[in-house]
């Protein structure tokens, strides 16, 4: 279709023309997210593969004293000059070895099978001589599991630190052949309050995120491969391998009780789910944002300061609240008016036909009440920024309010907030906090779902119901990994696809 073919379409041909292509491009879009993929990994291993062979022929090449500091860390750079460095290296590499051996290699010892290490009770004397109590867990296979990753990620730490020591034996053999000292320690200190700051500033968030962020999403996936559960408490778990992930995709003849079954049906009301609750609340929030911000409305403030007043509520008082409102119990104010007129009781988060519609609904409707101003002021502070010119060229031009907001408007719109929908959309698949605090997932009707999973229920609802309720942290564990890569795939593939990546200088 040629531009002047393009620009004759009315604006839903437009969009339908658009939607079109958007889909078609998905394919290429998903084998370009993993070629890319495969890059990224190719550039790794190549990069590792050049730091293995520098790392050789610095040895080789090097004199007596830089084949010595790759034994003895930091050797090279006390006999150079650079005492305090090489000090702090050496006590690292004592402190590593010291860490191993009196801890990190108890724990990698017995990483391989998690096997508990039991030891005898304590010894007893009595008249027919000395017993034994109940044998008692030394080491759990709780934590050999954790501090087994900890001993790794503290070997993987060191290993970067060794690198650099090796390199700075290297370079402080280049400078004093070429001529020059070594920098001192009060040089070094100052370039990492001048040139190497970025250095210094990242030091505390990368050890953070290590210990909080890395360690236990590395321990939560692990535990996937594990059979965590019930029957294998914290003191007694072992691998399992693919056991988990073979378990969410089972099928029992087709059985709607399987796991499999329960699985693929908490799945598709998910997207359903992240979609209805994703648009709704962006194009109603647009629609009242274009509304409040009409030339001639009065008043602009109030409303403005009414919906930030909704948001000033926290989310979990007001769905408790709806939630007391529209439960099943008598007393409930929607259930005492509708008394007053000799009707009711109603439940509008329960089905009695079981089939889930209503409750859905309702919890969709909800999620509107507690969304909609979030996207009115976002959008409110957007459309003020369109410039007034736009409109005032296409009025010149004969173009109508629908065409308008159709042509300027809308696309404007798309373009700034199209990472917001992506983010949106994937904040909605995780939504925890509006469906259990509503309906905790149900209704639940257990000869058709397995496990205890309900009509309402979300993949991160079902997730805490296995782990929780139920005590089946391998499962569970599995169904996180699958999420948070299907969340990520989709994010990153459908970024890269839309005009806010591929032309940021477009509205500018």
């Amino acid at each position: 279709m040629t531009y002047t073919e393009y620009k004759a379409l009315n604006p839903f041909q437009r969009f339908w023309y658009n939607f079109v292509n958007f889909i078609k491009s998905i394919p290429s879009g998903i084998v370009k997210f993993f070629c890319a993929i495969g890059t990224a990994i190719k550039k790794f291993f190549v990069g590792i593969g050049k730091g293995i062979a520098e790392f050789f022929v610095g040895f080789f090449r090097g004199n007596l004293l830089t084949k010595a500091s790759y034994l003895i860390m930091g050797l090279g750079n006390i006999f150079r000059g650079q005492i305090v460095k090489g000090i702090a290296f050496f006590a690292i590499e004592v402190g590593y070895i010291l860490f191993m051996v009196f801890f990190g290699s108890t724990y990698l010892g017995l990483f391989t099978t998690l096997e508990a290490v039991k030891v005898p009770g304590e010894a007893i004397q009595t008249p027919v001589g000395v017993i034994y109590g109940p044998e008692q867990y030394q080491h759990y296979s709780y934590q050999i599991l954790l501090y087994g990753i900890l001993s790794i990620l503290v070997t993987v730490a060191f290993i970067a630190i060794y690198v650099a020591s090796t390199k700075s034996s290297r370079k402080c053999e280049a400078i004093i052949k070429a001529g020059g000292k070594p920098a001192t320690f009060k040089e070094e200190m100052q370039e990492l309050l001048d040139s190497k700051f970025h250095t210094t500033l990242l030091a505390t968030p990368i050890v953070l995120i290590s210990v909080f962020v890395i360690l236990p999403l590395a321990f939560m996936i692990l535990m996937a491969f594990t059979n965590f559960d019930g029957n294998h408490h914290y003191t007694d778990f072992t691998w399992v391998g693919f056991q988990n992930f073979a378990e969410i995709f089972s099928s029992s003849s087709g059985s709607a009780a399987s796991m499999g079954m329960t699985f693929l049906r908490i799945t598709g009301w998910t997207i359903v789910w992240a979609i209805a609750a994703t648009f709704s609340n962006y194009i109603l929030g647009m629609v009242f944002a274009l509304m409040i911000n009409k030339k001639g409305i009065k008043l602009k403030k109030l409303w403005r300061t009414m919906f930030v007043m909704t948001i000033a509520v926290p989310q979990f008082v007001t769905l408790l609240l709806i939630s007391q409102m529209l439960g099943s119990v008598s007393n409930s104010p929607i259930n005492l008016i509708l008394a007053m007129f000799n009707l009711g009781p109603v439940n509008l988060l329960g089905d009695l036909s079981n089939s889930g519609l209503l409750p859905r609904i309702t919890v969709i409707v909800v999620n509107c009440w507690v969304g909609i101003p979030y996207t009115i002021l976002m959008t409110t502070g957007i459309l003020m920024n369109i410039p007034e010119d736009l409109y005032e060229s296409a009025r010149i031009d004969g173009a109508g309010p629908v065409r308008s907001f159709m042509s300027i408007t809308l696309p404007y719109m798309l373009f700034v907030t199209t990472p917001y929908l992506i983010t949106t959309f994937i904040g909605n698949i995780n939504n925890f906090n509006v469906i259990y605090l509503l309906t905790q997932g149900g209704p639940t009707v257990n000869t058709a779902y397995a496990k205890g999973a309900g009509r309402t229920d979300l993949l991160i609802t079902f997730l805490y119901k296995l782990s929780i309720d139920q005590n089946l942290y391998g499962l569970g564990a599995a169904i996180g990994i699958l999420v948070f890569l299907v969340c990520a795939s989709v994010s990153l593939i459908t970024f890269n696809m839309t005009k806010s990546a591929k032309d940021e200088e477009a509205f500018s």
